[in-house]
């Protein structure tokens, strides 16, 4: 790890195994330092896009294998900017303010789930749901519920600190975090099974025009009401300018007099994207007392996430989770289409590739001794997604939807490659 900062790193160091050298991106002598050219990756991440563009050039000309580069201009990803951009060396772009969006756009228009997602266009699905007592699951195990849990699986459970992989004796209870993948078919009858009832999201309030609420109201479209309370004017007059569907209000979000000027109660989702992770969470917090049934914060301290989570906010969104989702997959050495770092648990979700002649190819699922801290959720096979059973034989080219604890990564990835 390079960074111009060595107390930064004096605090990596601490927490992480790793080696740190204190020293500019963009000096050419501080990047050899490094031996940079015996790299396979360079992830440029710093906040500022033009040092993250540079520094990848660089890199480039001394021999990186691939390089990526994180930028906070959506302009970047068109195309023909894109093609200019590998010309230069730069592989991969990321822009965590798009998979942002298109996370708060997910929830809003599925309000039954704490995280949605989905692989190859929707073939199979993930979703995170909070176990209330109103679930008809509620203390029962996996063996007995297996009837109804036909082409859904659980593949993971958070409950409090602990993350569970489930096997047939465990049950879901009050509170707990259940993740299940199904396809669209079984869809609503994961919503009957934990007792959610579906309502339709129209009138939308964001507190905070950041570019993340910005990106939101762009993929959003003009088929919902949205009002944008905001403190900057000029930051008012420019969402004004872009949006003409947007009412934006130049005010304080964290003013209730205001909140109930503009109609909070009647709203029926709250998107706080402030730069303050603590006035999010209590925006959320005093608009679900209010009785606004969706809220969506951004939390990017990692210390207040669980806390989020006792205060029954709807969905958690962190940017640095989402451009380590990204950037994760570049750095396995099996092939991987996807890869889903999870808010509330410290399990991860891949799709991986099953290549010809590999491990998971050569039994059906019950014979392959997976790992206690790993299970396969479904595949796509062509245009098809098929919820995973016991006696599912992956096949060459298959998509493998898996869950996995950090303590089976990588046994997992011996499977894959």
């Amino acid at each position: 790890m390079l960074d111009d900062n060595p107390e930064r790193l004096h605090d990596i160091n601490r927490e992480i195994d790793l080696m740190t050298i204190t020293g500019s991106a963009h000096s050419f002598v501080d990047l050899k330092k490094t031996e940079m050219s015996k790299a396979d990756l360079f992830i440029a991440v710093t906040t500022s896009e033009e040092r993250n563009v540079l520094a990848c050039i660089m890199a480039n000309y001394l021999g990186v294998g691939r390089t990526i580069a994180r930028i906070n201009n959506s302009e970047y990803l068109q195309e023909n900017y894109r093609e200019k951009l590998r010309k230069l060396g730069i592989n991969e772009l990321i822009y965590p303010e798009t998979l942002a969006a298109k996370e708060i756009v997910s929830s809003v228009k599925l309000t039954g789930t704490r995280q949605l997602f989905e692989f190859s266009g929707g073939k199979l699905i993930l979703m995170g749901i909070k176990i209330r007592n109103n679930a008809p699951i509620l203390n029962q195990t996996l063996e007995i519920l297996a009837p109804a849990l036909k082409n859904i699986v659980a593949v993971a459970i958070t409950r409090g600190q602990d993350n569970i992989i489930p096997g047939g004796n465990d049950v879901f209870k009050n509170g707990d975090i259940a993740y299940f993948i199904c396809n669209s078919s079984s869809q609503r009858k994961v919503f009957e099974l934990t007792g959610k009832e579906l309502f339709e999201v129209k009138n939308i309030l964001f507190l905070g025009g950041s570019r993340i609420a910005q990106k939101t109201i762009e993929k959003l479209g003009d088929r919902y009401h949205v009002k944008v309370i905001e403190t900057n004017t000029e930051r008012c007059n420019q969402i004004a300018g872009k949006y003409e569907h947007a009412l934006v209000i130049n005010g304080d979000g964290r003013n209730l007099e205001l909140l109930r000027e503009e109609g909070i109660e009647k709203m029926d989702a709250i998107i706080a994207t402030t730069g303050s992770s603590e006035v999010n969470m209590l925006a959320c917090h005093l608009a679900k007392t209010l009785g606004v049934k969706r809220t969506v914060a951004e939390i990017e301290n990692f210390a207040l996430m669980p806390t989020a989570e006792e205060m029954d906010i709807g969905c958690i969104i962190n940017k640095k989770l989402i451009a380590a989702s990204y950037i994760y997959r570049f750095t396995l050495s099996a092939e991987i289409s996807n890869v889903k770092c999870l808010t509330s648990t410290d399990a991860e979700v891949f799709e991986f590739i099953a290549k010809p002649g590999t491990r998971i190819t050569l039994k059906s699922l019950n014979d392959l001794n997976l790992p206690n801290d790993v299970k396969v959720g479904g595949i796509i096979r062509g245009e098809a997604g098929y919820v995973a059973n016991g006696d599912l034989q992956i096949r060459e080219g298959d998509k493998v939807v898996v869950f996995a604890l950090p303590s089976g990564i990588k046994k997992l990835e011996k499977y894959f490659k």
